[in-house]
């Protein structure tokens, strides 16, 4: 049995006459009358009771009306939702991101771009460090990351795209002796008690800063851990040490902290979207141009 089968057996039923049905297929009479003869032996039923001037359903054939016209509309709504997910009209996205998104603009400013086009989309969010966004990128576990990334490694499989890089700022006490400086370079910070992510995180920014320390000639150390950005913020303002940081975090403001760029031409964080490169969907692609476009309207 196959849809056009339906189609005619639907058509034949509502008009209730082989020749109107046919004009309304745009078919000629005899080859309609075949096809219902086929459905009917097929099924092995009679659904339509015949006569020389009208044609009227049987039992069976009112019974079997109401599920075609069940089955022709679902199919009519599974080709429509098809052509619409192909379009990026509909679907899932899974989204990860790390811990700083949600504090810049960029994140709302991303998302209303990306509703415009594709708001009947379900967007779930999954909060990881970079490592583990390119490991679920490749287990197909996210469709599309955002990270902390400036090249460090090779990640085969992977495409990415560079949004913003956010300069580096000290988390200072605002009793520290460089506290009231416009900025500082990242030697000034040597000896200092350092607060950073443990090297078990997928977090590279203890890379970048330990690789930059070493081209200014020290050894970066950390001396007390701290897994979250928020957590490194409030141990620097309980005096335990200071921290270095995306420049988004200064959103976070505690009375006992100030907030210090660093100066090193290459004291930055670069924010990355990440994605399969093999991955064709649409809603990616969307997804990918409404973060480049906000970053790059972003100040």
């Amino acid at each position: 049995m196959e849809l056009r089968h339906l189609r005619y057996f639907v058509a034949v039923a509502e008009e209730l006459h082989f020749t109107r049905a046919a004009e309304r297929l745009h078919m000629a009479q005899p080859p309609l009358s075949q096809q219902i003869r086929a459905l009917e032996d097929e099924l092995g039923v009679r659904l339509f009771e015949r006569h020389q001037r009208a044609v009227k359903l049987t039992a069976a054939g009112e019974r079997f009306l109401l599920r075609a016209r069940a089955l022709l509309e679902g199919a009519s709504q599974a080709a429509d939702e098809a052509r619409r997910a192909a379009r990026g009209e509909i679907g899932e996205l899974n989204i990860g991101f790390t811990s700083s998104l949600p504090l810049m603009s960029l994140l709302p400013a991303a998302l209303q771009r990306f509703r415009q086009q594709h708001g009947n989309v379900t967007l779930h969010f999954h909060e990881e460090f970079t490592r583990e966004q390119f490991q679920l990128l490749g287990s197909n576990k996210l469709d599309v990351g955002v990270v902390r990334f400036n090249g460090e490694e090779d990640t085969p499989g992977i495409a990415l795209r560079e949004v913003r890089r956010d300069r580096l700022c000290a988390v200072l006490p605002r009793s520290h002796p460089l506290a009231a400086s416009s900025g500082i370079d990242l030697t000034q910070l040597a000896g200092e008690r350092i607060i950073g992510y443990p090297s078990s995180t997928g977090n590279w920014l203890t890379r970048r800063l330990e690789k930059l320390a070493r081209e200014a000639g020290f050894e970066w150390r950390v001396h007390q851990l701290a897994g979250e950005a928020t957590t490194q913020i409030g141990l620097v303002d309980a005096g335990l040490g200071v921290a270095v940081l995306p420049a988004p975090l200064q959103c976070v403001q505690l009375p006992g902290i100030c907030y210090v760029p660093l100066l090193d031409s290459h004291a930055y964080m670069t924010l990355t979207v990440a994605w399969r490169e093999r991955d064709s969907s649409p809603l990616v692609a969307a997804f990918v141009d409404a973060m480049l476009a906000a970053g790059a309207a972003a100040p």
